[in-house]
């Protein structure tokens, strides 16, 4: 059977409890032209036009990427032990909730976090979910039932411009809004930077495989550690060990 993508990227997801992180899974999406016209990403002036799929898309040299979610699984107490499971990623969904500001206020602390562990280029992409649960862009003065926004939209994209984070993108994991653009944003530009070279895709440390390469040691993780967890985990980072 033949293989279904031609690199493998290790992607984490990071933020507060109850954002809605664990409602994004792994996925397969193209990357590279024809289907990366779409998102425009070349032409940041311009505006991103909604993602359809085409016959274009699925055309025999449209390359595909495979993004191997990891995540903590709520689990974001042990703070200390789940960042040695961002290491070696090649690109991040920093995601909080836009109906809870104390979600966005966090956001700062995870990207700082994950910029002393991660790799210098790492492509991190904002998420503001549940956007099935604000239909407006801005903060509504009427009833709370029709909109609970708490984060507007311009908000989120000048932090991004402030925090030098590529993009921002409101999502509903509920719905499945915007969910394959959230990761088509992160998987078009770790193709450009497999373009340019800035990966070692036969390198076992590296975050991004390619063609050939075994996706049984890059799949997907859901973190799940309790309390006797912590001593283990501890005890292989002191020994070196990794994800």
């Amino acid at each position: 059977m033949a293989q279904s993508w031609d690199y493998i990227a290790k992607i984490v997801s990071l933020g507060d409890s109850g954002c809605g992180k664990s409602s994004f899974g792994s996925r397969i999406v193209p990357v590279g032209p024809p289907a990366s016209l779409a998102l425009k990403v070349n032409n940041p002036s311009a505006d991103p036009t909604p993602i359809e799929t085409s016959s274009n898309t699925d055309s025999q040299n449209q390359k595909h990427m495979k993004l191997s979610l990891w995540d903590t699984a709520g689990q974001e107490t042990y703070k200390s032990i789940t960042r040695s499971y961002f290491r070696g990623a090649s690109g991040a969904l920093l995601v909080f909730d836009i109906t809870r500001r104390a979600t966005f206020d966090a956001v700062t602390a995870w990207l700082n976090d994950l910029r002393q562990i991660a790799e210098e280029n790492i492509i991190v992409v904002l998420v503001g979910n549940k956007s099935d649960l604000a239909p407006s862009t801005t903060i509504s003065e009427g009833s709370a039932s029709e909109n609970k926004r708490q984060v507007t939209q311009e908000e989120a994209e000048a932090w991004c411009k402030e925090n030098k984070v590529m993009e921002y993108v409101e999502t509903s994991a509920k719905s499945g809004d915007n969910v394959e653009r959230a990761f088509r944003e992160v998987a078009e530009r770790i193709y450009q930077n497999i373009e340019a070279g800035k990966y070692d895709l036969n390198d076992r440390r590296s975050g991004v495989k390619g063609p050939g390469a075994s996706a049984g040691g890059n799949t997907a993780r859901t973190i799940n550690l309790g309390m006797n967890d912590a001593a283990s985990v501890q005890k292989r980072g002191k020994q070196g060990g990794c994800c």
